[in-house]
């Protein structure tokens, strides 16, 4: 494990409650990894579900968390990233209270300030969710 869930917020604007990720469990230059726990206080859960937004977030986030922990490896703030585009979703089902999420993102491109990744939730090894996710950097916080 890389960063605990006691150091998560080091790594990604949100915070609770909206705080969507518990632990990056791994990085390296083509994907990431982390975890999140389904609690029935979540705020995208109906019926002991998480809905689609949910899924989508902890997605978004742990993009977020990827370029976070890229750029606290260089000493340096992370510029604010915003969700562009969201495509190809696919919902093979909604995770369950009590269910760990293991999230994995995968860098497909990088042009300018925009970045096409996909993401992938699975409660163990059951691939429950999918989707792409362009997401354009803030090059205006870095100038």
């Amino acid at each position: 494990m890389l960063i605990e869930k006691k150091d998560i917020e080091s790594l990604v604007p949100q915070r609770s409650p909206i705080l969507m990720i518990d632990e990056l469990i791994e990085q390296d230059e083509h994907k990431t990894v982390t975890h999140f726990k389904v609690l029935e206080n979540n705020l995208f859960i109906r019926n002991d579900e998480m809905e689609e937004a949910g899924i989508i977030e902890n997605i978004a986030q742990s993009a977020a968390a990827r370029a976070g922990y890229y750029y606290q490896q260089q000493n340096a703030t992370p510029p604010l990233g915003f969700i562009g585009a969201v495509s190809k979703v696919k919902i093979a089902r909604y995770p369950k209270v009590g269910e760990q999420l293991r999230t994995l993102i995968e860098m497909k491109s990088e042009v300018f300030n925009i970045t096409l990744i996909k993401g992938s939730s699975f409660v163990g090894d059951e691939q429950i969710a999918e989707c792409e996710m362009k997401i354009v950097i803030d090059d205006q916080a870095q100038a």
